[in-house]
């Protein structure tokens, strides 16, 4: 049986999957990666879904107190232009700038490993790993997912998710959907005794 991650991964994609790396619990902010072992761990689950190289995670784990800080930093850019976005802004033309800038940082070269075409960006590990995020974020600007993105409904939650179908109203069920459900549960057994 597969252990369950502390980490939400609701999205699919590494730059949305960051900034869900801060979340509410009892009505308190939580940041899921206050720590650089925590940020180890988070790269470590990415690798695993997909979203980043193992050819990589070997120099994150070396270099970790270089990259803290900065993606923590970048996190926080991103979150503010995301929850700009799910309110409706346009995304500006600064965050497609800065997103292109990251990339040219550590801008991709191709590599034959394992059989396998690799994308990799090429430079220091810690603007590898925007680079690949930044990325992530344009790719969803090119195929209008980003603009899809939305808040969750609990008004307590501050989960960010692409809402494919237009009628999604919860970070997960799992997570939101279902404390709703069983809260209005208990409201209508209360309204019926």
């Amino acid at each position: 049986m597969k252990e369950e991650s502390k980490f939400p991964l609701i999205t699919g994609n590494i730059a949305l999957d960051l900034v869900n790396t801060e979340l509410v619990r009892r009505g308190q902010r939580h940041d899921l990666l206050h720590s650089e072992g925590e940020l180890l761990e988070w790269l470590k689950l990415m690798r695993e879904q997909g979203c980043f190289y193992e050819l990589l995670l070997d120099e994150a784990e070396e270099q970790i107190h270089f990259i803290f800080p900065d993606l923590i930093n970048f996190r926080a850019l991103l979150r503010a232009n995301f929850e700009a976005i799910a309110d409706g802004k346009a995304i500006s033309d600064l965050i497609l700038s800065l997103l292109e800038d990251r990339i040219e940082q550590a801008p991709f070269i191709y590599k034959l490993h394992n059989n396998k075409l690799l994308s990799l960006p090429i430079g220091s590990i810690g603007r590898k790993i925007i680079s690949i995020i930044a990325l992530d974020v344009l790719k969803l600007i090119e195929a209008n997912k980003l603009q899809k993105l939305k808040k969750c409904s609990n008004p307590d939650c501050v989960l960010l998710f692409i809402d494919e179908t237009g009628r999604r109203k919860w970070c997960s069920m799992k997570i939101c959907g279902n404390r709703n459900k069983a809260a209005r549960f208990q409201q209508k057994k209360f309204e019926n005794s």
